[in-house]
């Protein structure tokens, strides 16, 4: 039986070494890796290409792209030659329409990250982002990149249902994910997986539970058991 695609475990580990033996363990449990800025230079892209060509996985590449258009375009041109399946550039669409015209041609999906998991209001104070409730500026975000062209986007939990309510949602993938019980982490803005999967989300992201587990394999197929339970059934659906 196909791996349950909506979990992506975050190979959030020091090299490319250690993220080849934690996709080995996991085996057939798991067929979705991210490979993030922390794994970049530990052999990130090397990992990411030999988990897609030689072990058949789907890869996230979460490199939260910012710059001015030329350069984003290029950046996401190149990486679009590995043949990966989703891209993540910030939510801002003059960076997504770049993104867009870089991933032409490829089957790379964009995504827009609209606010970090690991911010609340004080944060974005203190970054002097507009004042307003959190959840309606990540909602409006998320409808912006949309309009831009965004293939998906990237948002906590919280927000998902509300972004899933707005005409011309896409993708929807959040981090920000935690079984009960679970260390928080850096993660504030945070839910467990099957109220994530209730709230409308496509794909959940979730690392340290996992890869910080005794038995990473069993703590994977209990977040997966979790997804496909009652309780993350969508209210409508």
């Amino acid at each position: 039986m196909p791996a349950d695609d909506r979990l992506i475990v975050a190979l959030d580990v020091p090299n490319a070494l250690a993220g080849l033996e934690l996709a080995g363990t996991l085996g057939d449990a798991v067929g979705f890796y991210k490979i993030g800025l922390g794994m970049l230079t530990g052999g990130g892209l090397a990992l990411a290409n030999e988990l897609k060509q030689e072990h058949g996985k789907r890869i996230f590449l979460d490199m939260k792209l910012f710059d001015i258009g030329a350069t984003v375009e290029a950046a996401v041109r190149g990486l679009a030659q590995y043949d990966l399946d989703f891209l993540t550039v910030h939510g801002d669409p003059h960076v997504v329409r770049a993104a867009k015209e870089g991933a032409a041609g490829s089957n790379l999906k964009i995504l827009g990250v609209t606010i970090l998991t690991s911010l609340e209001r004080a944060d974005l104070d203190a970054g002097m982002i507009q004042p307003g409730d959190l959840q309606e500026i990540t909602v409006e975000r998320a409808a912006r990149a949309f309009e831009a062209g965004a293939d998906g986007i990237i948002c906590s939990p919280r927000e998902a249902a509300a972004i899933r309510a707005q005409p011309g949602s896409r993708l929807i993938v959040t981090p920000g994910v935690r079984p009960a019980g679970a260390d928080l982490g850096d993660q504030k803005r945070v839910e467990t997986p099957a109220s994530a999967i209730a709230a409308g989300v496509d794909h959940i992201v979730v690392g340290r539970p996992v890869w910080k587990a005794a038995d990473p394999k069993a703590a994977a197929q209990a977040i997966l058991a979790e997804m496909s339970s009652p309780q993350a059934q969508r209210p409508n659906g």
